[in-house]
């Protein structure tokens, strides 16, 4: 019988939490709170300054030494674990008869600086009345929204707490020098148990993941680091103790649990999300302005036009948009046997000499640039293979 491989988003909620299915989407059991699973107890960790490996005792009272890589576990631990929270989210459903059911999800964050900003997962905090985040100290702020990227999945959240309170973990500058087989460390709340460390290596770097809103997040991080639901929004740290990535997402066994293939959102993304959340409160986007089909759907009709079912057929062309100011063209709309045809239109086919077939495929490139970039535009129009140069404006908020 074939199998099927979960994708899971890792956050813990009482109903309706989304799990990722490579090739297809499922809802997770959820994690209800348990006699058998309880919080962790914490105590207040000083970051070590030692360099050298201190022996532990061992059996029959030897010593056994602390290797040089479990003493730079330690030390990353104890340099950002304080920085890690739990994210508590409330909300109120009804059921049938409109009688509330409240329901309570939880998730990791990370805090960035000095005022209480926290990047987290979008699906942490998602359809939230109320948030609540708990510090390392046990101390508990009410959260509120900054902004959020359901794109990304990514969200920023702010707690008003004394800035000597605020452990704020640094974000690694690039993803770009990242290799496979670095070693890689995960802080999280994993069933709800407060600041777990698990460790690990890059497995894979460029891996592509879906969102739950159909778009895709590109450049992600592939780890074998154990994280389970409940890390969603902690941090995966490398060896120097910075953040190169927010977990997001796991492939699962039947239950959810980790089988060693975990993702993380990369911390240029990272970067570029959190700071237009932080100014803005929105992410600024570059757009196209188009609407078009994707031809892979209509094979006949492709056919029909002579051209194969490659690319995305344009049949609206926004006034004043980029793409309208370059000069590409839509399809023209008819209707042949009472059926609504098009004739004609431009057919998009490369991004800057990537192949786009798809609407996600082009919404992410778009996604890679700013507002000023000029881009060139590979259209089909008619016979022939145009190159278009597009210089791309930023979104109107709320529009791609």
């Amino acid at each position: 019988m074939k199998s099927l491989i979960k994708v899971a988003i890792l956050t813990s909620v009482t109903t309706a939490a989304l799990v990722y299915v490579l090739l297809e989407w499922r809802p997770l059991g959820d994690l209800r709170s348990s006699p058998l699973v309880t919080w962790a107890s914490s105590s207040s960790s000083t970051t070590s300054s030692s360099s050298s490996a201190s022996p532990l005792p061992g059996p029959k009272g030897g010593r056994v030494p602390i290797t040089e890589d479990e003493l730079n576990n330690i030390e990353v631990y104890q340099k950002t674990n304080t920085g890690v929270v739990n994210i508590t989210s409330a909300s109120v459903a009804y059921d049938i008869f409109y009688r509330p059911i409240p329901q309570s999800g939880v998730g990791s964050g990370v805090i960035i600086d000095n005022l209480g900003h926290i990047v987290t997962n979008h699906h942490v905090i998602q359809d939230a009345d109320q948030l609540e985040v708990t510090l390392a100290d046990k101390s508990t702020y009410t959260a509120k929204v900054v902004g959020d990227d359901p794109d990304n999945d990514l969200a920023v959240v702010q707690i008003n707490a004394p800035k000597d309170k605020l452990s704020w973990i640094p974000l690694s500058t690039s993803s770009k020098d990242l290799q496979v087989g670095q070693k890689v460390l995960a802080i999280g709340n994993p069933y709800r148990l407060d600041r777990t460390l698990t460790t690990g290596i890059i497995s894979s770097l460029g891996r592509t993941i879906p969102t739950e809103n159909g778009r895709r997040i590109e450049g992600v991080i592939q780890t074998d680091a154990a994280i389970n639901p409940g890390n969603s929004g902690g941090p995966l740290l490398n060896a120097s103790g910075e953040v190169i990535g927010i977990n997001s997402a796991i492939v699962g066994s039947a239950n959810g649990g980790n089988v060693g293939i975990g993702f993380a959102i990369p911390v240029d993304t990272v970067h570029r999300i959190a700071d237009d959340l932080i100014k803005y409160g929105y992410v600024r986007r570059p757009y196209l302005g188009i609407e078009a089909i994707q031809l892979s759907d209509y094979p006949g009709d492709a056919a029909k036009l002579g051209i194969e079912p490659k690319g995305l057929l344009v049949y609206s062309v926004s006034q004043g948009s980029p793409a309208a100011l370059a000069g590409i063209k839509p399809a023209q709309v008819g209707i042949y046997r009472g059926r609504q045809v098009l004739n004609g239109g431009d057919v998009i086919v490369l991004f800057d000499n990537k192949e786009v077939n798809t609407s996600a495929e082009l919404a992410s490139v778009i996604d890679r640039h700013k507002a000023g970039d000029r881009v060139t535009i590979t259209v089909l129009r008619g016979n022939q293979k145009i190159q278009v140069p597009v210089s791309l404006q930023e979104a109107p908020h709320g529009n791609r």
